[in-house]
């Protein structure tokens, strides 16, 4: 992904200046083109692609540091949660179709449960 970005820079980079260059053209012109044909679609395009980097990181961190503060308290670490209800269920749930969600009918209110009346 970094040599797509690099080559991104370069052709931009090239338009711009033969913006500034031209008779037509101005150095506003060529900066204005650089910000807003290079630098800002590729810091989105960088910051998106960086998310499961981030969160990969993110939560290293807090499994690194939970380990640490259960060997500090003397006890063993907690296990890692699953990264999915569809990877590992909960101990005793019931996953008759394995999508992962609850079964039910359809409609609004396919997952309600309806409240049960006491006689008085």
């Amino acid at each position: 992904m970094l040599i797509v970005a690099i080559a991104w820079i370069y052709v931009v980079g090239m338009a711009a200046i033969a913006e500034a260059l031209s008779p037509q053209g101005t150095v506003l012109g060529a900066l204005v083109t650089f910000t807003f044909w290079g630098v800002l679609p590729l810091s989105i395009v960088l910051y998106v692609m960086g998310t499961p980097a981030r969160r990969k990181r993110r939560r290293r961190a807090e499994e690194t540091e939970a380990a640490d503060a259960g060997e500090a308290a003397g006890q063993a670490p907690p296990p890692a949660p699953p990264s999915t209800a569809r990877d590992a269920p909960a101990a005793g749930a019931v996953q008759p179709d394995g999508r992962g969600h609850a079964p039910g009918g359809t409609g609004r209110d396919a997952g309600a449960v309806a409240p049960e009346r006491e006689e008085r």
